[in-house]
């Protein structure tokens, strides 16, 4: 009982070793300046990466089945130190192609199956009743990974080159491998569905189709993450037309993670600020909207600061909050179909989007911004989600 409990706690550091990507804080400078391409170039490689991330992700979970979680986790952030090592080798696009996929594929490695090994560690070891409790504090080592690495990365990037700041990613990778080597394997308690892209897609559809609240409550996640999700890709560049050294970049890439983190640990605080459950949805999305398209027309760098931080706060957690709600929602036996359908739509959501911003942000970023927060505005106008659908 006690080996399989001494899990958490390594499971805790790989994920925070897997959230310290030293780039983080300067992706866009390292793309443009060292990679030499353009906006729209890297905006097409998340399309890579997200529509990678679809087609892996059963094969990954088959992997998971037949080999176990354990050696998905490694086998993942060993793929992810090759993407790296890809990335930092040569400034070329379809190199980076190439380096964008490895990455999906060890992203798709880990995705499901380190949260999988935390609960069913914590279930052999008969302690499955912390589990919210301890899946919480997972999700939060992995964002103080980001919040960590983010102003290392920026000195890095600033002291020895932007080429570096991408290649010593690989260190906390190599570190995370050795700690899943240390973990053991407890028996299957949640084994992954043996299911094709068709069957998800269909079934979860067809589940969709008779629940109308969690039509609702998928579509205001999907897509208002969506949009809001730009903001990591758009407020570096501009920060770079405020004429910001890049040393300061990681330091704001910790705040939006410090505020998500804090934001995601004061839900019902802040529903009960907002007046209801059904308040605080609308007026999240309000509130990233609104700082969205001021970030298009406010000339002061402080205040763009600020925005930032609060779009990336507010903006980037509601999917949290609202996967919450939905699963109150999904019988058992349906659960892991509907999220999976949830997970694919919004991944083909994202990878659609990409190029579209892409193309609109080397037009102009300022209208970027602004059509970004017009469009969250008006889609939260719209939804139909309703203080009966969130259910505790």
């Amino acid at each position: 009982m006690a080996d399989y409990l001494s899990n958490i706690n390594k499971l805790h550091l790989f994920n925070f070793l897997a959230g310290m990507h030293f780039i983080g804080g300067v992706l866009i400078p390292f793309f443009t300046d060292w990679g030499g391409i353009s906006f729209t170039q890297i905006m097409i490689l998340q399309s890579v990466f997200m529509f990678s991330i679809f087609v892996l992700e059963i094969p990954t979970g088959a992997v998971a089945d037949r080999f176990g979680r354990k050696a998905s986790l490694i086998l993942g952030a060993f793929v992810t130190i090759i993407a790296v090592a890809l990335y930092s080798a040569y400034p070329n696009f379809l190199l980076f192609v190439v380096a964008e996929f490895l990455w999906a594929m060890g992203a798709a490695f880990m995705s499901g199956a380190n949260e999988a090994l935390v609960y069913d560690s914590l279930k052999v070891s008969g302690s499955e009743k912390t589990s919210k409790r301890i899946l919480g504090r997972f999700s939060g080592f992995h964002l103080l990974g980001i919040m960590v690495s983010g102003p290392i990365g920026s000195i890095i990037a600033y002291s020895v080159g932007l080429r570096y700041a991408m290649l010593f990613s690989v260190i906390p990778f190599l570190i995370a491998v050795f700690v899943g080597l240390l973990l053991r394997e407890p028996p299957v308690m949640t084994p992954l569905e043996k299911r094709g892209y068709k069957d998800t897609i269909t079934d979860g559809l067809k589940y969709f189709s008779k629940h109308r609240t969690l039509k609702i409550l998928a579509f205001d996640s999907i897509i208002i993450h969506a949009l809001s999700f730009m903001l990591i890709w758009m407020y570096q560049p501009l920060l770079q037309n405020f004429g910001l050294s890049i040393l300061f970049f990681g330091v704001v890439h910790a705040g939006i993670a410090g505020t998500e983190a804090v934001i995601m640990n004061r839900f019902e605080w802040l529903e009960k600020i907002f007046g209801s459950k059904r308040k605080y949805i609308l007026g999240s999305a309000l509130i990233t909207g609104l700082s969205m398209m001021m970030l298009g027309i406010n000339p002061h760098i402080e205040l763009s600061v600020i925005l930032i931080i609060i779009v990336g706060g507010f903006g980037l957690t509601r999917q949290a909050l609202l996967s919450n709600y939905m699963n109150k929602h999904i019988e058992s036996g349906k659960r892991a179909t509907v999220l999976s359908t949830v997970s694919m739509l919004s991944r083909l959501a994202s990878g659609l989007l990409y190029p579209l911003i892409g193309i609109l942000v080397d037009f102009s970023l300022s209208w970027a911004f602004i059509i970004l927060g017009i469009m969250i505005v008006a889609f939260s106008l719209i939804s139909k989600v309703e203080e009966g659908h969130l259910l505790d």
